[in-house]
């Protein structure tokens, strides 16, 4: 049977120049980057080439580069820092949040007393901007602002430097996780002034378990992992030396060829939603996932008109892999909170899907998918 894998928002396929680069760093630097000897040193050196050459990608300094466990560590590192060490005492995010932020922030709200504002989005997902600017000209509290550059579910685009330019005007801070945006999107932090990002590296073709946090220069860290003082004390933990290097060329890669990828993966998409549209009129899309210009070129999130709690994993079972909601979710019975807050109850009650798509996706899996929906249909 062939499988075909359309949940890349979840995670991608590692590339092949990527393994590579991990293997032999695995067999030929294996010191402790801590240590000051020449193995040691040798580790040290290539991770700290490696921070240099991913900062260069977002124009900005290395020293400005934490490397994490991946995305949401680094979402939990920065918000953590913005209360316990930059006297953040409000947040104000989106009820559609990935989980890394919104369980942050209720663990914030509860230990630190912090307030929590949600900023109010329209039925598709939308982060109102007249909204935003109430709320920041609400309160003279020290305020940060998370919200996502792409949402992982609906995939809906945000403007960044329009919401960069609000909290400048107000002086509040801007974190945005980024984690489906990087390697996908260009992103030059000195011409979008956001002060923190989280990035994850297996999603753009790197390996799993790894990542960085981006704080702007001038703001101190304070860790949440204490014991080695590793990251110029910002995080403790042996540096994961072939993963830091992986990660590296994946971002490399992925930028290099960013704009050809952009375009092939477009056409997938474009393809899959004409498909859709002919299948049945009654198909729908949530949030923007189906206008080009206002979401991610990578996610199409599909509302079909019934409810059939076993269609995933029937796709499953015919070898197309998707998802129904964010993958963190999976195997939960709890519903994707990011569907339940945009849609009506009747809306939210019919199956939706997650198909999300990389540059080893191809027109012909697509058709197998649209031939098995079609059966599906006639039965």
């Amino acid at each position: 049977m062939k499988t075909i894998y359309l949940d890349n928002a979840a995670t991608t396929q590692i590339d092949d120049e990527v393994i590579n680069v991990i293997n032999t760093s695995m067999k030929n630097i294996y010191g402790n980057p801590s240590s000051t000897h020449q193995f040691g040193r040798k580790a040290k050196s290539a991770v700290e080439t490696a921070r240099k050459n991913i900062a260069k990608h977002f124009n900005v300094s290395a020293s400005e580069i934490v490397f994490t466990a991946g995305g949401t560590e680094a979402d939990n590192l920065i918000l953590q820092n913005a209360v316990s060490n930059l006297n953040v005492k409000r947040i104000i995010t989106s009820k559609i949040e990935h989980h890394a932020v919104l369980h942050t922030c209720n663990h914030l709200q509860e230990k630190f007393n912090v307030i929590i504002d949600y900023v109010k989005v329209d039925a598709f997902g939308a982060v109102i901007i007249e909204d935003l600017e109430r709320l920041l000209k609400a309160s003279k509290a020290k305020t940060l602002v998370s919200l996502m550059m792409i949402n992982n579910e609906i995939g809906n685009l945000l403007d960044i430097n329009k919401i960069s330019d609000k909290c400048i005007k107000h002086n509040a801070l801007f974190h945005s996780d980024t984690v489906q945006a990087i390697g996908h999107y260009s992103l030059d932090l000195k011409e979008s002034p956001i002060d923190f990002i989280a990035v994850s590296a297996h999603k753009f073709h790197g390996p799993k378990g790894v990542g960085f946090a981006y704080f702007k220069k001038g703001f101190g860290i304070m860790p949440m992992l204490h014991g080695g003082d590793q990251e110029r004390g910002a995080r403790s933990s042996t540096e994961n030396v072939h993963s830091i290097l992986g990660m590296e060329k994946a971002i490399q890669i992925a930028i290099s060829n960013l704009e050809n990828d952009k375009n092939y993966i477009e056409g997938l998409k474009k393809y899959l939603i004409f498909g859709l549209k002919k299948l049945s009129k009654n198909i729908k899309f949530n949030g923007f996932s189906s206008d080009m210009q206002k979401s991610s070129y990578t996610i199409l999130n599909v509302r079909f008109p019934f409810n059939n709690a076993m269609l995933l994993f029937s796709l499953d079972m015919a070898g197309i892999s998707v998802s129904g909601g964010s993958a963190c979710q999976s195997g939960s019975n709890i519903g994707s909170h990011v569907l339940s807050e945009i849609l009506t109850d009747e809306d939210a009650d019919k199956t939706s899907v997650r198909f999300s798509f990389s540059k080893y996706n191809t027109i012909q899996e697509l058709d197998l998918v649209l031939d098995y929906l079609k059966k599906q249909k006639s039965n």
